[in-house]
């Protein structure tokens, strides 16, 4: 089926680079296609950047985390809603009007966004933008995986991931670029309208999926756009697979009623597809990853980097290692196979989580003590450091628990320093002063290894749990179901993100930054034993076949071992 089964292995790899020039039409469809993912992570980054300065412009911004977190999530809450409609967009109208829908309303945002004069007004553009998001996140994998070759489909839709992560380092080369340019938060934000203008003008150029069209009845257009897809020695065997595999869905369809979620349920290949690409788009987001790209500067802050350009430098280097481990994951997709380049993810996830547990416990109970007499120096002590009975016992973490700022040593930051009221006023003191201010995470001579572990967690992660979920989720479902179950298990992602994202402070704030990590450990270590179990490994097995390999799949747990689907083909 679909040009037979081909073995999957570095080739693969090289046969997609080889497309530059023995068919560039199949990457002009990825590429075009991959905006949507270069949307989706440069809002994803940009936020994280623009709301150390959002917090600067509105200080009932920077007074209530529960505000911060809204700014962050009210954008995932759009994606919920944009991943939902986006399912029953895809089935109804096609993936590239789909694609073209969810740019227009970035674009809408976008320009909301950068013209915002209020918090409120901020948060609309925001819901916008997560609609936009959203409706991108599941049309443009599954329109790149229904226009692939087999052989490099992995590999192609990989590209989609590595444009996330590629999106996510521009957002922060654009968050420096415009750290010194007036207005800067503004212009993060509304940057991100020229690529969704550039690939509605690219969307209007291309085709519609081939599956989509033979769905309705366009076979003709289907097989000419195949015909550019797959090499003539392969072109007919495709067609005629997808001719079988649409003709026996309507068969089904005539003979069934509308689709809904018992007939989802009750559908066995389905049942199990949705556990599998469910499963994987929880745990790549309860692992923590958003949390670490939304707030990737705080958490540098957290750290004991005080200055904002100091954050966004140390989170640019963290994008990049993001989008190289997306490269990475490109070679190795089709070769290593999605099952075990999920478990070697999260077995680094698990190491790399407990380094940032031990090394920001050891930040939160080894931070600078807190000196009356370098407190006296400023008038503006901290109310609740003039009132206690033991100031001896108070330290930069208890300061920042009473919201207050610490103003470290002037010749060594280590030093113990002073505990202060948090205004403007005071803060131009303290760096007048050739002082370090902290209002998010206290000095330590341990703040380099959070970096390095950060690092590590974004180098592990990247290659396998951030890109096989949407792999997995763009090839594991029968044609019919396709749609629909991308978007619920796009919603998934979203309503997990949502979730995490809106819980990442005020769990730091409520037991600590260590223990918000360790929880993250614990989620991928669980992660682990899911993979093993429930997820199938779809290296090179053809899309029409996936659903076979589905109603004949046991538990798999010897995941070294190629699974009956691929040892009958």
């Amino acid at each position: 089926m679909e040009g037979g089964v081909p073995e999957a292995d570095v080739s693969a790899f090289r046969e997609c680079i080889s497309l530059s020039w023995k068919n560039p039409y199949v990457l002009r469809l990825a590429f075009s296609a991959g905006i949507g993912g270069l949307l989706f992570g440069y809002d994803t980054g940009v936020i994280s950047g623009a709301l150390l300065y959002i917090r600067d412009d509105f200080k009932a911004v920077e007074r209530k985390t529960w505000l911060q977190e809204a700014i962050v999530s009210t954008a995932i809450a759009g994606a919920i809603v944009g991943a939902a409609v986006g399912g029953w967009m895809n089935d109804r109208f096609g993936r590239r009007k789909s694609i073209i829908s969810a740019d227009t309303l970035f674009l809408i945002g976008s320009v909301i966004m950068a013209s915002a004069t209020s918090p409120a007004i901020l948060i609309v553009g925001r819901v916008f933008v997560g609609l936009g998001v959203g409706m991108a996140s599941m049309a443009s994998p599954l329109y790149i995986s229904e226009s692939s070759p087999t052989r490099v489909r992995g590999a192609l839709v990989a590209l989609n991931s590595f444009l996330i992560t590629g999106g996510q380092f521009l957002s922060y080369l654009i968050n420096l670029a415009f750290t010194k340019a007036p207005g800067t938060w503004r212009w993060m934000l509304g940057v991100a309208a020229a690529p969704a203008i550039i690939q509605v003008v690219l969307m209007f150029t291309l085709p519609e999926s081939p599956r989509w069209l033979f769905r309705k009845g366009r076979e003709e257009e289907a097989k000419a756009i195949l015909r550019k897809i797959y090499p003539p020695n392969e072109v007919e065997a495709e067609i005629q697979a997808l001719q079988d595999s649409v003709a026996l869905e309507l068969k089904e369809v005539d003979s069934s009623e509308k689709i809904s979620i018992i007939k989802l349920l009750k559908t066995k290949s389905v049942r199990r597809g949705l556990c599998a690409g469910m499963g994987l788009q929880i745990f790549q987001q309860f692992t923590g990853i958003n949390t670490v790209m939304y707030y990737s500067p705080t958490i540098v802050q957290l750290a004991g980097f005080a200055s904002n350009q100091t954050a966004l430098l140390l989170s640019l280097i963290t994008s990049g290692l993001n989008a190289f481990g997306s490269i990475v994951s490109i070679y190795f997709i089709d070769k290593t196979g999605r099952k075990k380049l999920a478990l070697l993810s999260l077995c680094g996830c698990v190491l790399s989580l407990a380094l940032l547990t031990v090394t920001f416990r050891q930040t939160e109970t080894h931070s600078p003590m807190i000196s009356a007499i370098e407190t006296s120096y400023f008038n503006n002590t901290c109310p609740g450091f003039s009132k206690t009975v033991n100031p001896i016992e108070w330290d930069c973490m208890k300061c920042l628990k009473a919201e207050c700022g610490f103003c470290a040593s002037g010749s060594n930051k280590l030093l113990p320093g002073a505990c202060l009221s948090v205004n403007d006023a005071t803060r131009g003191i303290c760096v007048k002063d050739h002082r370090a201010w902290y209002t998010k995470g206290c000095p330590s001579k341990m703040g380099w290894l959070a970096i390095v572990g950060l690092a590590l967690y974004i180098i592990f992660f990247s290659p396998g749990m951030g890109t096989v979920p949407w792999v997995v989720n763009s090839e594991i479902y029968p044609l019919r179901y396709r749609g629909i179950c991308g978007g619920i298990a796009s919603t998934t992602c979203w309503v997990s993100n949502l979730v995490v994202s809106q819980s990442f402070l005020s769990l730091t704030v409520a037991i600590g930054t260590a223990w918000t990590f360790m929880l993250f450990g614990f989620v991928a270590l669980i992660g682990i034993f899911f993979v093993l179990i429930f997820v199938p490994e779809t290296k090179g097995v053809p899309m029409e076949e996936v659903e076979q390999m589905l109603e004949e799949r046991a538990v798999h747990l010897k995941f070294w071992q190629k699974s009956s689907a691929l040892q009958k083909s």
